[in-house]
C-alpha cells in the first residue's frame, strides 16, 4: 500500500510539472512544501541576467537561435534587473500593476517623461542599429509626417551614446504609436519573428515587441513580449494573463492576443524590415 501511495504521489508531481512548465494551463492552488513548490513551478533562472538565459523554453520547445549581429540576437540578450525587481515610472514612483510583468529590462531612460510604449520600441531599434554602426538607418517618422534621420540631426558630429540619446529625446517628443504604425510594414503572424511588434496606432494606441521565440517538433510557436507603458516607465517582460507566471504566449491565439494591459489582433503584427 505504501509503495502504491508513493507511486501515485510521484506520478501526480510529474503531471503537475508538465502542465505548468508547458504554460498549457493556469496554475492551480496546491498546498505543498515551499522547497518542492519552487522546484515544480519555477522555470525562471533567477540568477541569470539576460532574456535568453533568465527564461527557459517550455518543456518540448526549443529557443530559436538568432543570427549573430541580428536584431533578434540583440533582443534575446537584453539585460535584466535582478529577479523580483519592480518597474519604476519616470518620476520615481512604482508601477501599480505588478502582475503585468515577469522581469524588468535594465536600460535606464534618464527619467524622460515621454518614454512610453512606442518610444521604448524606437529606442530598442535605434540602440541595436547604433551597436552595428548602421547610423544612417536610424530614422523615425513624426506624427506630422516629417522624418528625422540620426546623421542629419548630428550635422557632421561624430555619433556617440550621448548624442544618440539626445536625438531619441527629440523623436520621443514628436513620434508615437500613430507615426510608428505608419512607418512599419504589415506582416503575417505565420512569419512572426523576434523584433516584430503588435501595434495599434492611435491617441492613445499601444505597441509591444517580440523579444524571444521558441518552437516544438510540431512547428508550434510560442513567443515573449516586452513593453513600456503610460506613464513613462521602464521596459518590462510581460506576463501572460491567461497563464499567470508564464512569459510565453501561443502564436495560435485565435482572434485576440490578450496582454496584461492591451489586446491585439493578428492583423496588427508589423516589422521594421
Amino acid at each position: 500500500m505504501k509503495i502504491k501511495k508513493l507511486t501515485l504521489l510521484v506520478s501526480s508531481l510529474f503531471l503537475l510539472l508538465n502542465l505548468v512548465s508547458s504554460c498549457s494551463a493556469p496554475k492551480k492552488k496546491i498546498v505543498i512544501d515551499k522547497v518542492d513548490k519552487e522546484k515544480i513551478f519555477s522555470f525562471f533562472n533567477e540568477s541569470d541576467s539576460i532574456v535568453k538565459t533568465r527564461f527557459n523554453p517550455p518543456i518540448g520547445y526549443t529557443r530559436v537561435e538568432a543570427t549573430e549581429g541580428s536584431f533578434d540576437t540583440y533582443l534575446q540578450n537584453l539585460p535584466l534587473k535582478e529577479h523580483g525587481s519592480k518597474v519604476y515610472h519616470f518620476d520615481g514612483t512604482l508601477k501599480a500593476n505588478t502582475s503585468a510583468y515577469c522581469a524588468v529590462v535594465d536600460l535606464p531612460f534618464r527619467e524622460n517623461k515621454n518614454y512610453q510604449c512606442a518610444d521604448a520600441v524606437m529606442r530598442l531599434r535605434a540602440d541595436y542599429l547604433f551597436s552595428q554602426k548602421r547610423f544612417d538607418e536610424i530614422e523615425f517618422l513624426y506624427v506630422s509626417g516629417k522624418k528625422l534621420n540620426y546623421l542629419s540631426y548630428l550635422e557632421g558630429k561624430t555619433p556617440n551614446a550621448d548624442n544618440l540619446w539626445s536625438y531619441l529625446c527629440v523623436v520621443f517628443s514628436y513620434a508615437n504609436t500613430y507615426s510608428l504604425n505608419k512607418q512599419l510594414k504589415s506582416k503575417s503572424t505565420n512569419d512572426l519573428e523576434i523584433g516584430n511588434v503588435f501595434i495599434i496606432g492611435g491617441f492613445p494606441g499601444h505597441v509591444v515587441i517580440v523579444v524571444d521565440k521558441c518552437r516544438n517538433a510540431k512547428g508550434e510557436v510560442k513567443f515573449m513580449l516586452a513593453q513600456s507603458y503610460m506613464p513613462a516607465q521602464e521596459i518590462q517582460i510581460l506576463d501572460n494573463p491567461a497563464h499567470p507566471g508564464c512569459p510565453w504566449y501561443d502564436l495560435d491565439f485565435s482572434q485576440t492576443l490578450d496582454t496584461p494591459e492591451w489586446d491585439f489582433t493578428s492583423n496588427q503584427l508589423k516589422s521594421f524590415e
